[in-house]
């Protein structure tokens, strides 16, 4: 199933060449502190990058600094050829809306039903005012990610799984042209996974949003990402496409990767 949603169908002699998001000598200490300690990506337009580590290594401060939700102490991200981390924040604000922010545990709202949290940005940051509109907008995810007719459902009514396809919708509805996705399976057992994982699959190629994600299933990593980045002790220690880092030399990224694959083979 195609959306209307679509707008820019991905090029492919150019997919993964041009880099939408760069990041060049990135720290971020909390007092004594120390989590990022100086790293350096180019995350391909149009690509599914992986951004993979033990916890603890800095991955959700990394995404933070990135999206300008957390201010580092030295560094420069860029938003295509505009550099956001001197932006004032008015221009930061705008710049946020071509961003999406699937959260590691949906973030919905309880309070509102399943139409209402995929409208709320809608209304909030976009400050959209025509009810048809955003009715429209609503349905149009909800067919997407084949929930069609569930608007009037509670939060509470939902399976975990549900949840998390309801927070994708909603962190896509603003057609952002990236989607950081934290997590995206914590919680979930393999079928549910699976299924996850082959939405941020389908978010990429069928929309040609470029997603962002940090993850704890390195072998759900290796098989969707165009690109990997193993961050470690604040810096990037291996990075390239999922044949060239299996091959690192690093001996902690060469250990996590076997372990992670021989536990899925149990």
């Amino acid at each position: 199933m195609v959306s209307p949603m679509i707008e820019r169908p991905v090029d492919s002699e150019t997919r993964l060449k041009n880099p939408i998001i760069r990041v060049r000598n990135l720290k971020k200490s909390f007092g004594n502190q120390h989590i990022l300690t100086g790293v350096d990506l180019d995350i391909p337009e149009g690509s599914v990058f992986g951004i993979v580590g033990q916890s603890g290594t800095g991955k959700s401060v990394l995404f933070k600094s990135i999206m300008g939700m957390i201010r580092p102490d030295s560094g420069k991200v860029w938003y295509r050829d505009t550099e956001l981390t001197d932006l004032p924040y008015a221009k930061l604000v705008e710049i946020r809306k071509k961003f999406g922010y699937a959260f590691q545990n949906a973030a919905l709202f309880d309070s509102m039903t399943v139409g209402e949290n995929i409208a709320f940005p809608l209304r909030e940051v976009l400050q959209l005012k025509d009810r048809r509109e955003i009715g429209r907008r609503v349905r149009e995810m909800l067919d997407w990610i084949e929930l069609p007719g569930i608007e009037a459902k509670r939060p509470d009514e939902l399976s975990g799984g549900m949840r998390k396809r309801v927070g994708v919708a909603r962190s896509l509805v603003m057609r952002p042209d990236v989607l950081f996705f934290d997590e995206p399976t914590t919680g979930l057992d393999p079928v549910l996974s699976e299924t996850i994982n082959n939405l941020v699959v389908r978010v990429n190629r069928e929309l040609g949003v470029t997603c962002i994600l940090i993850t704890h299933d390195i072998p759900a990593a290796f098989r969707i990402s165009d690109r990997l980045a193993f961050l470690h002790r604040g810096t990037i220690v291996a990075e390239g496409t999922p044949a060239e880092v299996a091959k690192s030399d690093h001996e902690l990224v060469h250990d996590f990767i076997r372990i992670s694959f021989n536990e899925l083979s149990v």
